[in-house]
C-alpha cells in the first residue's frame, strides 16, 4: 500500500513538472565525467576552479533549511552535492527541494571543493533532471534473505548491491581471460548455428521450435559440437566458440537452462594435451580474478598451483562407491549394486544412467581440489575415441573442483563406421524413452567420411567456473537473468 501511495505522489510530481515546461524525460545533458574521476581528479580540479558535469542517480537527499546534500550514484562511484539556495536560480532549488526524489536521475554542473568534515563535493550550479522514476527503491535491502526478489527484478539488485555489479564486471574479465588464452594458444573464434535441425553434441533434452518459413522443427543447439569439428575437417586445426547453450533440464545450483561455454578443439592433439592445456587456462582463470594460485570457495582452500590429481573414472567408483563396474555388466546387477548404497534409481532406464548417478551421488561430491576424473566409459562417452587397450573405455576426462564438473573433454572419435554405430545406439536408446540421446546426424558422418585428423576437443561452463571463481554458491547468482518459475498471483 505505500508503494502505491508513493506511486501516486511520484506521478502528480511528474504531472507538476510538466505544468512548468520541465521534460521529465529529457536527454539534454552537457559535458560530464564520471564521478569516480571526480573522486580521484578532486584535487586538481578543485584547485583549479574547474566546472565539472556529472550525471547518476539520487541515492539520497538530506535537507538543511536552505542547503541540501544529495547522493549522486552512477555506477562507477558516489559522489556528494550541495545545493544552496542563494547559490541557485529559484527554479534549480524548487526543482530539487520540492519535486525531485531518490530514485531520480540528473544531470549537474559546478564546483569542487571540500566541506568541513573533509567530504569531496560539488557544489552545485545547475542542475537538471533527465529521469523521473515513479517508483521508490527499496528502503531495506537484505541481499539474500530475498533471493526470488533480487533474481526476478535484477535491475533493483544492481542498484542496490553494489557487490553485485562488481560481480558481473569479475564475469566479464573471467570471460576475457578465456577469449585471450585460446586466442595466444592460436585457436580462432568461430560462430556456429543456435538453431539446429538435428540437436547434437551433448546427451541432453533440447528445447524445439517451428520454422515457419521452412515449415520445418528447429532445436536451439544443446552444443556447438559437431559443427565445431566440421570446421575441423574442414582444415582450421584448432578453432574455439563461446557459446549460448540450452538444454531442458532441471534447475539447481549448478543448472539452468540456459548457460554459457566455451568450447575448444585441436587437431593432431590427444585428450593427454588437453588435460596440460586445461590446468594452464584453471591457473590464467584464478590468478586473474585473485592474483594468485589458490582462493576460497565455500570455506574450502582450493589449490591450483601443482599439477592436477588424476583418477580413472573406475577407481573413483571403487574409491567412494565400494563398486567395481568392471563386475557389473548389466543394467539389473549395477543399479542393484547402486541401489544399496542409497543411489536414486529413479527414471534410471540403462547402464550408462546408473553410472552417471554413481558418479555425481557419492564421486563427485567427495572432489574438492582440482581432480581430472579420466577414462570414461564407453556408455557414458557416445562421441570420445575408444582406448586402444581397453574398447569398453574411452579417451575422456572431467575436471572436478569443489565437488562440480567444470570441464568435459576427449580424444574425438573421427571413426565414421564408429561413430555410426553409436548414433544408431543412442537412437535405439531414445526409441525405448531416452529423452536425452543423441540423435543420428548423417551429415556429420558424411564429414567424417572425408576424414577428421585426430583431434581432442573441451567444454568448459563458463557460468559454473564464474561461481566458484568468486565465491558464489548458485550459477544464479552470476547469470543476470537465470531462468524462473512464473510468478503467480498468490
Amino acid at each position: 500500500m505505500q508503494d502505491i501511495d508513493e506511486h501516486h505522489v511520484r506521478e502528480q510530481k511528474r504531472d507538476n513538472l510538466r505544468k512548468k515546461g520541465i521534460d521529465p524525460y529529457t536527454n539534454e545533458l552537457g559535458a560530464r565525467v564520471s564521478c569516480h574521476e571526480a573522486q580521484e581528479r578532486f584535487e586538481e580540479w578543485s584547485e583549479s576552479g574547474y566546472l565539472v558535469g556529472l550525471a547518476g542517480r539520487v541515492r539520497s537527499i538530506r535537507k538543511h533549511g536552505g542547503s541540501l546534500f544529495l547522493d549522486l550514484d552512477d555506477g562507477s562511484d558516489r559522489h556528494q552535492l550541495f545545493v544552496k539556495k542563494d547559490k541557485v536560480s529559484k527554479e534549480t532549488f524548487e526543482l530539487v527541494n520540492d519535486l525531485l526524489d531518490i530514485g531520480d536521475i540528473i544531470y549537474t554542473t559546478g564546483i569542487l571543493f571540500l566541506t568541513k568534515k573533509e567530504e569531496k563535493t560539488l557544489q552545485v550550479g545547475e542542475l537538471k533532471l533527465l529521469t523521473k522514476a515513479l517508483l521508490p527503491l527499496p528502503e531495506k535491502w537484505h541481499g539474500l534473505s530475498d533471493v526470488e526478489t533480487r533474481y526476478r527484478q535484477r535491475y533493483l539488485d544492481l542498484i542496490a548491491n553494489p557487490s553485485v555489479q562488481a560481480l558481473f564486471y569479475e564475469r566479464a574479465a573471467i570471460i576475457r581471460v578465456v577469449r585471450e588464452f585460446f586466442e595466444q594458444e592460436r585457436f580462432i573464434e568461430v560462430d556456429t548455428p543456435i538453431l539446429q535441425s538435428i540437436p547434437g553434441g551433448a546427451t541432453a533434452r533440447p528445447f524445439m521450435t517451428h520454422h515457419h518459413a521452412l515449415d520445418i522443427d528447429m532445436y536451439l543447439r544443446v552444443a556447438p559440437e559437431l559443427y565445431l569439428k566440421r570446421l575441423i575437417v574442414g582444415g582450421f586445426e584448432r578453432v574455439f566458440e563461446i557459446a549460448r547453450c540450452f538444454r531442458n533440464e532441471g534447475m539447481d545450483h549448478s543448472h539452468n537452462p540456459e548457460f554459457t561455454q566455451v568450447e575448444a578443439y585441436m587437431a593432431y592433439a590427444t585428450y593427454e594435451d588437453l588435460m596440460d592445456l586445461v590446468e594452464r587456462l584453471v591457473v590464467n582463470m584464478v590468478k586473474a580474478v585473485h592474483q594468485k594460485t589458490f582462493f576460497e570457495f565455500e570455506e574450502q582452500k582450493i589449490e591450483c598451483g601443482e599439477s592436477f590429481s588424476r583418477i580413472t573414472f573406475r577407481d573413483a567408483i571403487i574409491q567412494y562407491a565400494d563398486i567395481d563396474i568392471d563386475q557389473y555388466l548389466t543394467f539389473e546387477m549395477l543399479s542393484t549394486a547402486a541401489a544399496s548404497r542409497g543411489v536414486n534409481m529413479k527414471d534410471c532406464t540403462s547402464r550408462a544412467h546408473v553410472l552417471d548417478q554413481l558418479f555425481k551421488t557419492l564421486v563427485a561430491p567427495a572432489l574438492i581440489q582440482p581432480t581430472f576424473v579420466i577414462d570414461y566409459p564407453l556408455e557414458l562417452s557416445p562421441l570420445a575415441r575408444k582406448k586402444n587397450e581397453n574398447p569398453f573405455y574411452t579417451e575422456r576426462f572431467q575436471l572436478v573442483i569443489a565437488g562440480v564438473e567444470r570441464v568435459n573433454a576427449f580424444s574425438e572419435l573421427n571413426d565414421p563406421v564408429d561413430q555410426l554405430e553409436r548414433f544408431k545406439e543412442q537412437e535405439t536408446m531414445r526409441e525405448k524413452g531416452d529423452v536425452e540421446a543423441q540423435r543420428l546426424d548423417m551429415d556429420y558422418i558424411t564429414a567424417l567420411q572425408h576424414g577428421m585428423p585426430p583431434t581432442a576437443g573441451l567444454g568448459m561452463g563458463i557460468d559454473r567456473m564464474v561461481a566458484l571463481l568468486t565465491n558464489s554458491h548458485a550459477v544464479k547468482e552470476i547469470i543476470l537473468f537465470p531462468a524462473l518459475r512464473p510468478k503467480t498471483d498468490e
